[in-house]
């Protein structure tokens, strides 16, 4: 892992495609814009992580819908 420091309006970019600016830090909060090509997904790891734990618990015996609207409360935060 490279661990880079940024200050605000500066930025990282990734082969010459992606370019992650920092927009804003407020508190032990960093905004963070990123600039790729509409073919490249950019999503945050948070809901790939909760949509695969939903996923398994899905496929899983006893499932319990209350579950999946717990999920999408959180989500919509």
């Amino acid at each position: 892992m490279l661990i880079l420091s940024r200050k605000r309006g500066q930025s990282i970019l990734i082969n010459d495609e992606i370019e992650i600016i920092i927009t804003g830090i407020e508190g032990d909060q960093v905004k963070v814009g990123i600039v790729a090509p509409r073919e490249m997904n950019v999503i945050r790891k948070e809901i790939v992580d909760d949509v695969r734990t939903m996923n398994k618990e899905s496929v899983s015996v006893g499932f319990d819908l209350s579950t999946l609207k717990k999920w999408s409360k959180r989500t919509k935060k």
